[in-house]
């Protein structure tokens, strides 16, 4: 078989957790030794698409007509995208119909988590639809700890060995939980704290304009960066905060796990049965309790878990990735 992977506008859209899904897609397929191709023009037997603009749908339409199998990844859903840019709120309703419009197209439907996989069941519309719940992955060979890089993390961002770093990442939408990541900062003058990631200002909610504009002695912009940047990053702070509001699943947080990193995240329904308060991770329910954690965690109160972590990366190498979409290709194909 012969797999087109379809991304629209995949140049603009490198920089998010989607364009990190995109290449561990591309990982996991050589892996399994599955031709694949991005180039719409080439001959194909299975079109996977993972956006949701005009394009994508026509796309898929057009692979019915030619007998052509479609597999929809559903990246998106109307909760995380309700809580992210400007006017995303008042547009909620009219996305999720045509979420549910495109993702329709799709023979089987691949999302990223148990939890993403309920709520489109719930959509009215997708009832009927056979969707799957596969992880964006992880590529284990690449993403390890790393001490060296994590030193260089230190000294490119004037941290000394004796500083408390804490690191964030996203882009600039409230739904990140951006707000009180720079509020933390703000309480908390003896951490160090930096954020990765950026997308325009201009397309943020007023709250989130007015975080990123917020200037700290302690608190660092380092906008996006590579991906090496980021292990160096997680290898070399001393924890990772996570206080997200929404998500499909948070590819940085298995990032965290794998480089053996320390994290907080917010007690949200997404991470239920996978992250476990105090098991492999520490949860917190808002600004209060991650202030609190953050504190006991840096006296000593709660233990490190970062061992239970990294199994959770383990569980979602790129590998079994791999091994879980070849058997969604194989199913649409007998379809």
């Amino acid at each position: 078989m012969k797999v087109l992977l379809y991304t629209e506008m995949e140049k603009k859209v490198r920089k998010s957790g989607l364009g990190k899904a995109i290449e561990h897609q591309k990982t996991a397929l050589t892996n399994e030794g599955i031709e694949w191709t991005t180039d719409p023009k080439d001959d194909y037997d299975i079109i996977h698409i993972n956006t949701w603009f005009w394009k994508s749908y026509r796309m898929a339409k057009k692979a019915h007509k030619k007998g052509k199998k479609v597999v929809y990844h559903a990246h998106s859903t109307q909760e995380d995208y309700k809580n992210g840019f400007i006017f995303s709120k008042s547009t909620a309703r009219f996305v999720k119909w045509w979420l549910v419009k495109c993702y329709s197209q799709g023979d089987i439907i691949v999302t990223p988590t148990p939890y993403s996989k309920r709520l489109l069941e719930g959509y009215k519309g997708l009832e009927k639809k056979k969707i799957v719940a596969i992880s964006n992955g992880i590529d284990m060979t690449l993403f390890q700890k790393n001490k060296e890089a994590g030193e260089e993390f230190r000294k490119e961002y004037g941290y000394t060995k004796d500083d408390k770093v804490i690191i964030g990442i996203g882009l600039y939408i409230r739904r990140k939980g951006i707000v009180d990541f720079v509020e933390l900062a703000r309480r908390l003058p003896e951490y160090k704290f930096i954020w990765f990631g950026y997308s325009n200002p201009k397309a943020a909610t007023k709250d989130v304009r007015k975080a990123v504009s917020t200037k700290l002695p302690n608190l660092t912009w380092a906008g996006y960066v590579e991906q090496e940047k980021i292990k160096a990053a997680m290898s070399g702070a001393n924890l990772y905060l996570f206080p997200t509001l929404e998500e499909t699943e948070g590819i940085p947080i298995i990032e965290a796990c794998a480089t053996k990193q320390n994290a907080i995240i917010r007690d949200i329904p997404i991470f239920e049965g996978w992250l476990e308060d105090g098991v492999n991770v520490y949860k917190a329910k808002d600004v209060d309790e991650f202030e609190t954690k953050i504190k006991d965690f840096f006296a000593g109160k709660l233990p490190s878990v970062v061992d239970k972590a990294y199994e959770v990366a383990i569980e979602r190498d790129i590998k079994t990735v791999g091994k879980q979409l070849h058997k969604v290709y194989d199913e649409v194909m007998k379809m």
